[in-house]
């Protein structure tokens, strides 16, 4: 029976290294999560941007 060696890819590293941190740091990206959940409901809420200047101020004004 021939053991097969396994490849990671860069991206399963990464995925490893984000689970791993969260057993060292307990930490999450949880908050970024929900700001871009934030930001995609407020885009749909508009329909689409056109001004960006404006859109970036209102949600610098809003969210931060």
């Amino acid at each position: 029976m021939k053991i097969q060696e396994q490849v990671q890819t860069p991206e399963e590293i990464h995925n490893y290294a984000t689970i791993a941190n969260y057993f060292d740091n307990r930490s999450t990206n949880a908050a970024a999560e929900s700001f871009n959940a934030n930001v995609k409901a407020f885009r749909a809420q508009f329909r689409g941007v056109r001004d960006i200047p404006f859109f970036i101020f209102r949600l610098s004004k809003i969210f931060a």
